[in-house]
């Protein structure tokens, strides 16, 4: 029942970063088990990570050899939700104009969020449904992922997508889905099929010029459509 950071020298766990929230799931011991419910860097060095939970059984101690267990589901739906934010993105500068440009976005298991620049205000029922439908074209298309690592400079050249502000180091991880190329250091699919079906659930105004939309994949878009 106490409440605890468990620090490993090595973890699977994805810690809160660049919008996708940490992973959770379990740490276990020979008759110990952890449940860990955030996963989170100490500090923005992003050096050491934090396993944030609850002690279910037994105890822990400095230098005990633990089973470190993502929850599969947990990050199967994050990883669905992550990739359709990047095809969303290519969404909207298609439909609305390249000066499309992220301010922000939060990635969880049961929906998603983008914040950008608007060149064109508030969304057109025309213009969501075009982005809705892309979004879901390009989720058909089945596109592989593909990842590769290279100088920040190189990257742009190849057209990769970047948030303005964030500070990226030297060499970067770039993300390809089909026409959808930006760089990132979070979790994704193996291809776009995965992800089913993308629902927009909502565009608003969150500042001037800037607008939020939300959507939903996979399961979520599943109990959406049921409750509609």
């Amino acid at each position: 029942g106490a409440e605890g950071i468990l620090v490993l020298d090595q973890t699977p766990f994805y810690a809160e970063r660049g919008g996708q929230a940490g992973d959770r799931g379990v740490l276990a011991a020979a008759g110990a088990s952890f449940d860990v419910r955030d996963t989170q860097y100490e500090d923005k060095t992003h050096r050491r990570i934090m396993h944030r939970g609850v002690v279910r059984t037994g105890g822990f101690a400095a230098g005990d050899q633990v089973d470190a267990i993502v929850d599969p589901h947990w990050r199967r739906e994050i990883r669905r939700h992550h990739s359709v934010t990047h095809l969303l993105q290519r969404a909207l500068k298609e439909v609305l104009g390249d000066a499309v440009a992220q301010r922000g976005s939060a990635v969880f298991p049961e929906r998603t969020r983008f914040d950008f620049d608007s060149p064109v205000g508030a969304l057109s029922k025309q213009q969501r449904s075009e982005v809705g439908a892309r979004v879901n074209e390009l989720i058909r298309s089945d596109y592989r992922l593909e990842e590769a690592s290279m100088p920040f400079a190189e990257a742009v050249a190849r057209g990769a997508v970047y948030m303005k502000g964030e500070n990226y180091g030297d060499v970067v991880r770039v993300v390809t889905f089909g026409p959808s190329i930006e760089l990132c250091g979070g979790t994704h699919v193996t291809s776009t099929g995965e992800i089913g079906h993308f629902v927009l659930l909502a565009d608003s105004a969150i500042g001037a010029g800037i607008r939020r939309a939300e959507g939903v994949v996979s399961e979520a878009a599943d109990r959406y459509v049921d409750s509609v």
